[in-house]
């Protein structure tokens, strides 16, 4: 389905968080969602922010349903990840995420039947139709500027040239997945070849010395540096990062994290602006430069009491804005 502006406006009438969101995010609903303050753009990673009724289908949350909640918050670009595209494209569900086995060889031999399955769906279809899913989110106002894979390291050639041929055809500029140095040179070679950007994630153990690395394989090798994690890991500060290497950062992704404990444990996630993160000064210096640089906010923090989900993402939105409007 699409939304028109009427029915978007009915749709956040009906939405019981409507009134716990900020008046000026709120008042995006009336019309297309838009994210983009001062210039930077803040987008949402999904389906992977918005949870799920059941923990075996957390990643192949249905394309409309995705559209519905990233236009709630009025956000106007997201990092997709590439399950709703072939649920849409008519993936079985099952194959995509086969249900949680106890038994730890039957878990591994559904999945093993799943991997195979999807290889096979894969290499028969035309990724050229995710241009059916760009055209959805682009008719609700919203930029699909990322797909991210995940497991991209165990694809075969073939395959690789279809994650890549869909990404384009669903509008992306780039991929995203997770950094594997020895994995990303291979990567790479088919990011040069389809002239796509691949910006790999990194995590609490993630240092600048693989990011390096990983650049000097190949043009097309990026970064999506989580500022949460380096902080949390004790990797540095991301503002010299990103002023280094800010023509390799495909996006980056934003949360609060404490520093590393003191017996070397991992910063907890808290809301934003309670942690060591120096969110404001990452999305300045983004601005004041005019980096090319998406900030797309990865959610990760508890609920607070007395709170829900979508609300405090709205607040995440909101702490971004006001951060680039001062």
């Amino acid at each position: 389905m699409t939304y028109t502006r009427r029915e978007l406006g009915k749709l956040m009438l009906t939405l019981p968080v409507a009134g716990l969101l900020p008046r000026d995010v709120f008042g995006a609903f009336q019309a297309k969602p838009n994210s983009k303050f001062a210039g930077v753009q803040i987008g949402m990673n999904v389906p992977y922010n918005y949870g799920v009724s059941t923990s075996d289908h957390a990643r192949t949350m249905p394309v409309d349903d995705v559209i519905a909640k990233t236009v709630q918050l009025g956000v106007s670009a997201v990092e997709l990840r590439s399950q709703p595209i072939e649920l849409f494209l008519g993936v079985p569900l099952e194959v995509l995420e086969p249900p949680r086995e106890a038994d730890a060889q039957k878990r591994a031999e559904r999945q093993k039947a799943a991997v195979e399955a999807l290889r096979a769906w894969r290499l028969k279809n035309d990724p050229a139709k995710a241009s059916a899913v760009r055209k959805k989110f682009d008719e609700a106002g919203i930029k699909i500027d990322i797909v991210k894979y995940d497991n991209i390291y165990n694809f075969t050639d073939p395959e690789m040239d279809y994650v890549f041929a869909l990404a384009k055809a669903a509008g992306a500029r780039a991929i995203s997945c997770e950094l594997e140095v020895e994995g990303a040179k291979r990567v790479g070679t088919f990011a040069d070849k389809h002239n796509l950007m691949v910006g790999y994630h990194g995590h609490t153990h993630t240092p600048e010395a693989m990011f390096k690395e990983a650049f000097a394989a190949a043009k097309h090798n990026g970064a999506n540096l989580d500022i949460g994690h380096y902080i949390a890991g004790n990797l540095g500060d991301p503002v010299d990062f990103i002023k280094r290497y800010h023509d390799r950062i495909t996006h980056i992704h934003v949360k609060d994290r404490k520093k590393q404990k003191a017996d070397g444990g991992d910063g907890e996630n808290v809301p934003f602006g309670q942690g060591d993160t120096p969110i404001k000064a990452v999305l300045q210096v983004i601005r004041d430069n005019k980096w090319p640089i998406d900030a797309i906010i990865e959610w990760e923090y508890a609920v607070p009491a007395g709170s829900e989900r979508m609300a405090e993402m709205a607040k995440c939105v909101q702490y971004c804005k006001d951060a680039l409007l001062s």
